[in-house]
């Protein structure tokens, strides 16, 4: 069966790619293992559930978390197939340590919503309101890409933010907007619609002007090369793609 899933990942990798010529790397043990941006938690988990679906045998196992995080995990020898970063600038600090066995790839792109809670009881209307003192506000860290999309936005609309509380990832950022614990905050569209209900989203102008574009590359050091590369081909496929934009990617 291992066997099977293996030579059935070598086919997938081998069509559509890029690159090909030479005999595909058979290293591997049928596990793929996936560093993701956290705003990708759900659309990604559902693709690693159809990739698995497609190659009986193989896992999918995804560590997601705050880009810049993952980067460093990365750099310090982390086992990991393939990064999907939620910008060009944290995957670069993987490329420019030599961590990717394959130039990046653009395959979504993001942009920011102001998250409140269910009804809107602070009545937030757009940007301006987070430099409100009297305002809970929650914002990604600077290091961080949805932190750093932010600080684009804020400055093309000359507000100076005065958040309570800066978080490691967009998660986290929406778990205190879910949980009421702030009056809103900056997340991705994306992270809005998965909430549902429980949260919901104003759009503002300025978001046209810090969108974030995801890269996604399968790496150096990967333990399984060939099922890297196919998970990387898969999700730049069609079905990868309508599944993204399902979840309110764009496309690259």
């Amino acid at each position: 069966m291992r066997a099977w899933a293996l030579a059935a990942l070598l086919v997938v990798a081998g069509c559509g790619a890029a690159e090909s010529g030479g005999a595909a790397d058979t290293t591997g043990d049928g596990r793929v293992t996936v560093f993701a941006a956290a705003s990708l938690t759900e659309v990604f988990t559902r693709l690693g559930e159809d990739f698995e679906a497609a190659h009986p045998g193989v896992e999918v196992v995804f560590n997601f978390g705050g880009s810049s995080a993952l980067a460093q995990q990365i750099g310090q020898g982390a086992p990991a197939d393939v990064f999907a970063s939620a910008s060009p600038a944290t995957m670069a600090q993987v490329v420019d340590a030599g961590g990717t066995a394959a130039e990046p790839v653009a395959f979504a792109r993001n942009r920011l919503e102001i998250a409140v809670p269910a009804g809107n009881p602070a009545g937030i209307t757009g940007l301006a309101d987070f430099a409100d003192a009297d305002a809970k506000i929650a914002l990604c860290a600077g290091q961080v890409p949805c932190g750093a999309a932010a600080k684009r936005a804020f400055d093309a609309a000359g507000v100076t933010p005065r958040p309570d509380t800066l978080e490691q990832d967009v998660k986290a950022v929406l778990t205190k907007v879910r949980l009421g614990e702030v009056d809103a905050a900056l997340v991705y569209r994306t992270d809005v619609r998965s909430a549902g209900g429980e949260v919901e989203g104003i759009g503002f102008p300025e978001a046209d002007l810090a969108v974030n574009d995801y890269p996604i590359a399968p790496l150096a050091k990967a333990g399984n090369a060939a099922g890297a590369r196919a998970f990387v081909e898969y999700v730049r496929s069609d079905r990868g793609q309508a599944v993204l934009a399902e979840a309110g990617f764009e496309a690259p």
